[in-house]
C-alpha cells in the first residue's frame, strides 16, 4: 500500500526551520543607493552603515575641490576634456575611493563645479554583496562615438587583482563604454557583461570592434557545431587537428584554432564528434591578450588512471605596465574524467612553465608529480 504524504506540515515544518535558522542575505541596489540587510547581524549593520556613509561622501561631492577631501583619489593622468549635449565641455575626471577601490567618475565645468557624475560602473560590482572592490587601476580612457547618434562615448579598461579565491593575485581586465544621451551618460549593462564575458575587455580597438562594428567572440563559447566556428571566421590550426579515442566519450577530433578580432587572437581547443558537433571546449589561454605561437599539444594519460588526458603548451602576449608587449610561454593540463574534462589547479603552481619547455617535458613532470616512474 502507498503512504500518503501530507505536504502540508512538512511545508510548514520547512519554512519554521529556515525562518528560525540565523541567515543573512545582502541586496545591493546601487541605482537608488541603498541597502537591504535581511538579518539584524552586525555584519549587516556594519555593511549597511558603510554604504550609506560612502553614499553620502559621492553625494556630496559639488565641486573639484571636495573630490579628495570625501576620501576620493583623483587619477591625474586619466583626466582629459570632452564636449557634452548638455553640459558643453567639460572636464573627465576619474577618481578611486580610497577606503573601497571603487570607481567614480566626476565631470567638472571650467569653475570646476561638478556638472554630472556616476560610480555606476561594471568594475564596482565585481564582488557582490561587498563594500571594497578589487579594482587596482584605471588602464586607458577613451572617447569615441560608438552607436551612431553623432555624441563622443566613453570606453573604460581597468585593472583587477581579486584578493581570495581561484584567481588571487592574478591581473585581469575589466571594460565599459557608457553611452552619452541628452541627460548625461548611461550604461547597458548586457554590453557590459558580454564584453567581460567573452574576453572582449582586452584593448579598446576589442571593445571598438564590438560595440560600434559588430564583431564577436561570442560564438566561440556557444557554437554547437564545427560549421558554425568555421562560418564564423575561426582559423584552424591545423598542424595539431587530429582524431583521438578518448575512453568515456568515444572518438573525438580534437580540433584548436583562434580567431581575431582587433588583432588579438582568442585561442580555443574544441573536442568535436564524427556528426560534427561540439562535445567539450577548453580556454587555455586565461587573461592573457593573445596568443602568440602555439608550441604543442598532446593526448595523453598524465595522471595514471588510463584515460587519455590532454596537455597544451603555447606562447602567449600581453600589455605591461609600460604598455609594451610582453611574451610568455604557459601551459595548460586537463583532465578527463566521467563526467568530462577538469583543468589541473595543482601542477602549475609546483612546476611553473619557462620558455625552454617542451610538450614532452612537462608530460613527464606531470606524470611525475603523479608518481609515475620518470627516465633513469
Amino acid at each position: 500500500m502507498k503512504k500518503k504524504i501530507h505536504f502540508l506540515p512538512v511545508l510548514l515544518c520547512v519554512c519554521t526551520l529556515v525562518l528560525s535558522s540565523p541567515f543573512s542575505i545582502y541586496v545591493c541596489a546601487a541605482g537608488e543607493g541603498y541597502i537591504y540587510a535581511a538579518a539584524d547581524s552586525d555584519a549587516a549593520k556594519a555593511l549597511a552603515g558603510a554604504y550609506q556613509d560612502y553614499r553620502q561622501r559621492f553625494s556630496q561631492i559639488k565641486d573639484y575641490a571636495e573630490i579628495e577631501p570625501a576620501g576620493f583619489d583623483i587619477i591625474e593622468n586619466q583626466i582629459f576634456p570632452i564636449e557634452t549635449k548638455s553640459f558643453g565641455q567639460v572636464s573627465f575626471v576619474p577618481a578611486m575611493d580610497k577606503n573601497y577601490h571603487r570607481l567614480a567618475l566626476f565631470f567638472t565645468d571650467e569653475n570646476g563645479s561638478v556638472v554630472y557624475k556616476t560610480d555606476q560602473l561594471e568594475v564596482n560590482n565585481r564582488n557582490p554583496g561587498e563594500m571594497k572592490q578589487p579594482l587596482r587601476e584605471l588602464k586607458a580612457v577613451s572617447f569615441q562615438e560608438l552607436n551612431g547618434d553623432g555624441r563622443m562615448d566613453i570606453i573604460l579598461i581597468t585593472t583587477c587583482v581579486n584578493d581570495k579565491g581561484d584567481y588571487a593575485g592574478k591581473s585581469y581586465k575589466i571594460g565599459d563604454v557608457l553611452f552619452q544621451d541628452e541627460k548625461g551618460f548611461y550604461r547597458d549593462y548586457r554590453i557590459s557583461d558580454k564584453i567581460n564575458r567573452f574576453s572582449m575587455n582586452k584593448s579598446v580597438d576589442s571593445i571598438v570592434a564590438f560595440v560600434r562594428d559588430g564583431y564577436s567572440t561570442e560564438f566561440l563559447y556557444t557554437a554547437a557545431t564545427k560549421q558554425e566556428l568555421l562560418e564564423h571566421g575561426f582559423v584552424i590550426a591545423k598542424e595539431q587537428c587530429y582524431y583521438r579515442q578518448f575512453e568515456k566519450l568515444g572518438r573525438l577530433e580534437v580540433v584548436p584554432g583562434t580567431y581575431t578580432m582587433a588583432n588579438f587572437a582568442t585561442f580555443m581547443i574544441y573536442l568535436i564528434n564524427e556528426q560534427g558537433y561540439i562535445v567539450w571546449s577548453f580556454q587555455p589561454m586565461g587573461e592573457f591578450d593573445n596568443l602568440y605561437a602555439l608550441k604543442g599539444m598532446t593526448c595523453k594519460d598524465i595522471d595514471g588512471d588510463g584515460m587519455k588526458d590532454i596537455l597544451v603548451l603555447a606562447k602567449y602576449s600581453y600589455e605591461g605596465n609600460g604598455n609594451e608587449m610582453i611574451t610568455e610561454s604557459d601551459y595548460s593540463i586537463y583532465y578527463q574524467r566521467t563526467g568530462g574534462f577538469f583543468e589541473d589547479k595543482e601542477i602549475k603552481l609546483k612546476n611553473p612553465c619557462s620558455d625552454e619547455d617542451t610538450v614532452s617535458g612537462l608530460v613527464d613532470s606531470a606524470r611525475a608529480y603523479w608518481g609515475w616512474k620518470t627516465k633513469e
